[in-house]
């Protein structure tokens, strides 16, 4: 049975043909978080009288159970493991020393975040000594090399999926930058060139490695020592990695923020989205990724459950037939009439004939730059790079290309536009390449119509004054340089750092959070769209808002709008003002104070309740459990 036969509760967003629904299918990520659980990592990381004892292990853990809390939200379909090396205990499918693979029951050793998952590895310091403890892994004298053990590990780990089909990481933290700074001669030679080959061996499978350095507030990590040959950097890409790495001479929590927001950047780093071939002319094409640099953030498709088990239900589909009652085993065929003749169609003919685009990307032509119009924009536009990155792309950008491109059922016309590539002292700003934007056809563009077309009616005008104090007051709230990226709600950020939702939905998974972790409290959601009431306070702009109000209202407007641009009273300030009085009157026939105290409030109307809101100029929206509320905080009980 079909649970939704009419799509009732399908959005956009669940069309396998939708793009966006696409992009998220296809950028599965597996990923190994790296934690070092030497005694180094539990000594302090912010020593001091005015700071918390907290250990560079404590921050590791935080940014991990946090970075899970987002991910388990936004990408749910990643699969994560936590793997500790220098531990006492071991637990891992290869038996090597040193290296403990933390996981719960009922879950693969590397599967998707559960709850549970989170939940209990939010306890993990709590039990950890006990449970699974620390030890130094590579001593001198000791043949054991953890991190070797660790790397192999994470390695099997990761040979779920194909490199083709989903992206494989290490995440590595630790705080030790030389981890054979204690041996000496052939075996510490011994022991780097074996583990630097087994980095080397994973990196070869297209699993790449990360490290996340945990520097002492008195010494800098060095990731020349040892690391840098592990992660192979050298020249530009090293000097802009020893900065990163050295930035920790900050009190613990701004250094415990740093680690928070650097992981974040890695795991919601710029994922391409899929590969597409741009057909140019006479069998000349290029392989060309592509990436979504901006996309909506929406809530969470809809998954039906069985109401006993709990379980994700499969639909099935049958046809039986209606003049027997079989079932039908062969598949369904569609027909025509044509002439008096009914012409079948099979499902996959009838796919072929509506297919009108390869899903390729075809050169059509070129026109100036100067015929693109920001009103062409349908939708976010794509990024798109050439696969091979040493390939040279370069495209004039006077102009722009117009090609052919869409799915098989909605083919469009797209503008190429190149981007340069911008650099400065921090690394890469702007990657060179190509946006593509998504073209109208003629029927998507509506013209405008005006509001009063009868010339004669007395339709308000605004003055030559008015626009002008208009003007001002739009150029003291301008907002220079602005950028979605920053402020966080917005509903466009799928690929900017998460935790960035628009606030409503933060608030929705805030809840689900809560319930699935069995959490007391939710966190505090912090909405930056609201009005920016220390700006808007600004001398200037607070002058400039008053001329503009009193050019447009005249001297006798008042906060309460009761005067129209015009000077006459509105109609609709009148029913207001008649609402309001008729509430401070009716208001006064309660003891308020005595129903609240004895919890009588519940006992009243919607119609009642409501003459103390509108009476104390209190919202009057929502259910009647609300009102309550929003009145009992108001007496301050």
């Amino acid at each position: 049975m079909d649970l939704d036969p009419d799509d009732v509760f399908r959005d956009d967003e669940e069309d396998p043909e939708n793009d966006f629904y696409q992009e998220r299918a296809s950028s599965k990520e597996l990923v190994v978080y790296l934690v070092d659980a030497s005694p180094k990592m539990f000594t302090s990381a912010c020593p001091g009288e005015d700071q918390k004892d907290e250990t560079y292990f404590h921050v590791a853990v935080s940014c991990i159970a946090q970075s899970l809390k987002t991910q388990i939200i936004n990408r749910s379909y990643d699969e994560i493991t936590i793997c500790f090396f220098n531990t006492r205990e071991k637990k891992n499918l290869q038996d090597l020393n040193g290296v403990y693979v933390f996981n719960v029951a009922e879950r693969e050793y590397l599967d998707r975040p559960t709850a549970r998952f989170i939940k209990e590895f939010d306890c993990i310091e709590e039990s950890y000594s006990k449970q699974i403890g620390s030890q130094y892994g590579i001593l001198s004298g000791s043949r054991d090399n953890s991190l070797y053990n660790a790397l192999w590990v994470a390695q099997a780990l990761l040979r779920k999926g194909s490199a083709k089909t989903a992206d494989k990481r290490i995440l590595l933290f630790t705080n030790e930058d030389d981890p054979f700074g204690s041996i000496k001669g052939v075996t510490k030679i011994d022991m780097t060139r074996t583990t630097l080959q087994r980095a080397k061996d994973a990196q070869d499978l297209g699993i790449s490695i990360e490290l996340l350095p945990l520097s002492s507030p008195s010494e800098d990590f060095d990731v020349s020592l040892f690391y840098a040959e592990l992660l192979g950097l050298e020249g530009d890409e090293l000097a802009q990695f020893m900065p990163l790495a050295g930035e920790r001479h900050l009190p613990f929590h701004f250094r415990f923020e740093d680690m928070n927001n650097q992981l974040r950047k890695r795991m919601f780093k710029k994922r391409k989205v899929r590969r597409i071939t741009f057909v140019i002319a006479n069998g000349l094409s290029i392989e060309l990724n592509t990436y979504a640099l901006i996309r909506p953030t929406i809530p969470g498709t809809i998954t039906w459950l069985d109401s006993v088990t709990n379980l994700p239900l499969k639909t099935e589909r049958s046809f039986i037939c209606a003049d027997t009652g079989a079932l039908v085993h062969e598949p369904a065929k569609r027909f025509q009439s044509y002439k008096n003749e009914d012409i079948k169609f099979s499902v996959e003919e009838l796919s072929e004939i509506k297919r009108v685009s390869s899903g390729h990307l075809r050169l059509l032509g070129f026109k100036p730059i100067d015929y693109l119009r920001d009103y062409h924009n349908l939708r976010p536009s794509t990024f798109v790079f050439p696969s091979d990155e040493g390939f040279p792309f370069h495209l004039r950008t006077i102009s722009f290309a117009v090609a052919f491109f869409g799915s098989s059922t909605h083919p469009q016309l797209v503008a190429l536009v190149a981007q340069d590539e911008i650099v400065n002292s921090g690394g890469q700003v702007e990657p060179p390449g190509m946006h593509m934007i998504y073209l109208p056809y003629s029927d998507d563009i509506r013209h405008i119509e005006e509001l009063h077309t009868d010339t004669n009616a007395m339709a308000p005008r605004a003055t030559d004054d008015q626009i002008s104090k208009a003007t001002a007051l739009m150029r003291r709230v301008d907002l220079k340089e602005f950028s979605v990226c920053q402020f966080s709600n917005p509903d466009t950020v799928f690929s900017i750092v998460i935790g960035m939702l628009p606030a409503a939905l933060q608030r929705h998974y805030a809840v689900i959070q809560a319930l699935a972790l069995e959490e007391d409290e939710m966190p505090e959601i912090k909405d930056e769209t609201t009005p920016d009431e220390e700006g808007m306070a600004r001398p200037g702009v607070v002058k400039a808002l008053e001329e503009f109000k009193l050019s447009v209202y005249g001297e006798n407007y008042d906060e309460e709008n009761d005067f129209t641009g015009n000077g006459k009273t509105s109609e609709a300030s009148r029913k207001r003002k008649a609402i309001a009085e008729n509430a401070v009157k009716e208001s006064a026939n309660y003891d308020w104070t005595d129903l609240a105290d004895n919890g009588k409030l519940k006992d009243l109307t919607v119609a009642e309740l409501k003459y103390y809101l509108t009476a104390h100029k209190l919202p009057v929206a929502g259910k009647k459990e609300a009102l309550v509320s929003r009145i009992l905080n108001h007496m301050g009980k």
